[in-house]
């Protein structure tokens, strides 16, 4: 691509463009980080009134009924299951993917504990997020049973570290900093082989990249709402359990949601048949409306025309920032390969807070992640190629400029 008319004239002929006007858009702003938090649909604004005001406002506790409230975890779930190869009644969305790891972190431990108690293995990355190792760490030292968290420091390590001794591979499908993506069905058909069972956690993957956790067999998958799927900030998470692992789930955290028959209140827990047992608490009815607005429009698409655009926004700012700012020391840190590559680009350099505090003060939003890096993230559905063009540019006149100097853009913020 030589100039920008060219970019305009990819978004002419997006099959995706329409979707974009479903969003609510700042004109002045360039939002590349809809890897970490979507931007709101239109429809939220109006949903939010509709659910504060008539059933919340006028409904009031008759809207757990006439309002489908108490039905909604799970309706949603099926509207999400379709992105991720999930069957229908497979997906619950609920609490956060923090809560909800170890949900069925502790399910699988305890599933494995019956079947080969020798196992007591949980594999997993340094690199993933880190809140799943927390997660992982801190159950381990609730069961005090001689459980152990074995890390790797390379992807290509992990078909070595899932041996005899482990019970459960805890693996982020698309790495959170660099982008990476796991060969899902590949590392399923190893860790299977060797006897474990396969978690995923689908943060930076469900509505991003193509997934049929179905089709390569996986154990267990959690993920979240707010980043690809545009549910809003701390919207309600989910879990996906296939019906063949639903009957021997255990849930640790068994409240009342969870219940058979919840409001017969019974003072003995007996767990739902279904994927409701893997809901716990009274459900946040506001927040887990607005899923619904995000999950509609990729009900108007389907995820490999969603997939095909991501991998063009990607190639074409890795091919803009290597040509356009080639002088600068900027190093690429996601993965060429379309196979081993999600929907956001990180690049590393010295500064890389300081940039990016002065792209953000020019209107071009991404996010930074230690160390050193700046991460952008592209969402087909309403990011352009145009887009993609004007933050290259903007880019390279923050590094030209040095401007990424001014000592404001040092200040360092609760969340960077």
């Amino acid at each position: 691509m030589k100039t920008r008319d060219d970019a305009l004239a990819l978004d002419r002929d997006d099959p995706l463009r329409a979707l974009r006007e479903q969003f609510a858009l700042s004109p002045d702003t360039l939002y590349l980080d809809g890897n970490s938090l979507g931007v709101p649909p239109k429809a939220a604004a109006a949903r939010a009134q509709q659910v504060i005001g008539a059933e919340w406002g006028e409904g009031l506790i008759r809207s757990w009924n006439t309002a489908g409230w108490f039905a909604l975890p799970k309706r949603l779930g099926n509207k999400l299951a379709s992105l991720i190869g999930a069957a229908e009644d497979e997906v619950v969305i609920t609490d956060t993917i923090s809560v909800n790891l170890f949900k069925v972190l502790s399910a699988a431990l305890r599933v494995q504990a019956e079947r080969a108690p020798g196992r007591r293995v949980i594999v997993s990355e340094r690199s993933n997020f880190p809140s799943d190792l927390y997660i992982a760490q801190g159950l381990i030292e609730q069961l005090d049973r001689g459980y152990e968290l074995r890390l790797v420091d390379d992807p290509s390590e992990l078909p070595a570290a899932i041996d005899q001794d482990v019970a459960v591979a805890m693996i982020t499908h698309v790495n959170y900093r660099t982008g990476y993506m796991h060969d899902m069905a590949a590392l399923t058909q190893h860790i299977h082989a060797t006897g474990a069972l396969a978690l995923w956690d689908l943060a930076h993957s469900a509505g991003a990249v193509p997934v049929d956790l179905n089709g390569v067999d996986a154990d267990y998958a959690v993920g979240c709402t707010y980043k690809y799927l545009n549910g809003g900030p701390g919207s309600p998470a989910f879990v996906w359990v296939p019906k063949h692992h639903q009957g021997t789930f255990s849930q640790p955290l068994s409240g009342w949601w969870g219940h058979r028959a919840p409001f017969a209140m019974e003072p003995s827990y007996r767990p739902d048949a279904g994927i409701a047992r893997f809901l716990c608490g009274t459900q946040p009815m506001v927040s887990m409306a607005l899923v619904e607005c995000g999950l509609d429009v990729f009900l108007q698409t389907d995820m490999q025309q969603v997939r095909r655009k991501s991998l063009a926004l990607t190639d074409l700012f890795i091919a803009l920032v290597e040509q356009r700012c080639a002088e600068f020391p900027l190093e690429l840190v996601t993965p060429r390969e379309h196979a081993e590559r999600g929907s956001h680009v990180s690049f590393a350099h010295p500064h890389g807070y300081e940039v990016m505090q002065a792209l953000i003060a020019r209107g071009v939003i991404g996010d930074y992640r230690e160390p050193h890096v700046l991460r952008f993230g592209f969402t087909p559905l309403y990011t352009r190629y145009v887009d993609v063009w004007d933050a290259v540019e903007t880019l390279r006149d923050v590094l030209a400029s040095e401007v990424w100097r001014a000592p404001e853009f040092a200040t360092r913020g609760a969340v960077t």
